[in-house]
């Protein structure tokens, strides 16, 4: 009996497809031959395998359905408007809100298995793009979120899914221009920008620069209504080793203040690209502004050395502002003015950063 012959005789076996004559003589045979009877196993192990990609497949198709289905603005109005609106969110789309929470968990476990999450190998350097992970929230975190999902829906402000990665981005103009890392935006489908208040609004991007991690994203959303003047200008000149320095960013779903100072005038293994700084930054800290006691922009957080404490690294102004410069030049659409006036240099740090952190966002990544 060839390869073949056999090949087709395990699946129709597989598939009941034998007459019961025939059923009994290929039983006998896997019996008597352990090759066979390894085969059948091997071959109804690989089947099912592909019985279980193709179902994932199909519920990722029905996910994507889902998402396209969901109106969230009308579904706000309609829960704005009526009084049992919990009641009804629940009995019109109870059976989407199952299947897209089953898939969600199904998803996470599955990247996290493939991706080596549970085997990984350790790296001097990690970037601080932050995955987002609301399966390990507390009951007293997800309580939390729940009341501020409540009070978003009667506020008629914008409601968005969990993101799968975070980072921060900064302004660069007060028309929605945005500065954050390449490799916190790479691989996106959509992204959403949001500020310290709470506000999001739809992003593209517009300029990426791989070589330096820069990213340049332009807020393009109806519903933003612009900021006010930067008050922070670009130093393009280089920084002193020991200046103190300052950060802020989204390492969590609030932003975060950072405090530290310059410990080297290049980066990781001798990267003149980027600054090494001694601050406190995690996972989200990615393209958050750097910026000396004066208020002036130096840089760009962007990575970690994961084997000594404390040791950041941020991408120098410099190549931000030459991106910039690029941008520029080669866009007729995209122009960017940079502000050259610092009007933080007599405040105090705590006051610098009131004023900063209604410039800094956090950048949601979808894909």
């Amino acid at each position: 009996m060839s390869e073949l012959q056999l090949t087709e005789l395990i699946e129709r076996y597989l598939n009941g497809e034998l007459s019961s004559e025939e059923r009994e003589r290929f039983e006998a045979l896997r019996r008597e031959n352990a090759t066979i009877d390894n085969r059948i196993t091997d071959h109804a192990h690989f089947t099912g395998l592909i019985k279980q990609y193709g179902e994932r497949v199909e519920l990722e198709k029905r996910l994507n359905a889902i998402h396209q289905e969901i109106d969230v603005h009308a579904l706000t109005e309609e829960l704005t408007v009526h009084p049992g609106w919990v009641v009804k969110l629940w009995r019109n789309h109870h059976s989407k809100i199952s299947v897209a929470a089953s898939i969600a968990i199904f998803a996470v476990l599955a990247t996290l298995y493939v991706s080596g999450y549970f085997n990984k190998t350790s790296s001097n350097v990690i970037a601080l793009r932050r995955e987002v992970d609301s399966y390990r929230r507390t009951t007293e975190n997800l309580n939390r979120s729940t009341n501020a999902l409540l009070h978003d829906i009667k506020s008629g402000k914008r409601i968005l899914a969990p993101s799968k990665f975070g980072g921060s981005g900064f302004a660069l103009t007060s028309n929605g221009y945005i500065a954050t890392n390449y490799h916190v935006i790479k691989g996106s489908d959509s992204l959403y920008v949001q500020n310290a208040s709470g506000d999001s609004y739809r992003a593209k991007v517009v300029y990426t620069e791989p070589a330096y991690d820069i990213a340049i994203l332009k807020i393009d959303d109806v519903s933003f209504a612009g900021l006010p003047n930067i008050p922070y200008n670009f130093r393009k000149g280089a920084s002193s080793v020991g200046e103190d320095v300052y950060t802020a960013g989204f390492p969590s779903d609030s932003i975060v203040y950072g405090r530290g100072y310059l410990s080297s005038a290049n980066g990781y293994n001798g990267d003149t690209v980027a600054y090494q700084v001694s601050l406190p930054v995690n996972p989200g800290n990615s393209g958050g502004p750097l910026l000396d006691t004066k208020g002036n922009l130096i840089g760009m957080i962007s990575s970690k050395q994961t084997q000594t404490e404390g040791a950041a690294f941020a991408v120098k102004s410099r190549y931000l502002f030459k991106v910039a410069q690029q941008l520029t030049k080669d866009s007729t659409n995209s122009k960017i003015s940079l502000n050259s006036k610092n009007t933080l240099m007599s405040l105090s740090k705590a006051q610098q950063f009131e004023k900063v952190k209604n410039y800094v966002f956090l950048v949601k990544v979808y894909n």
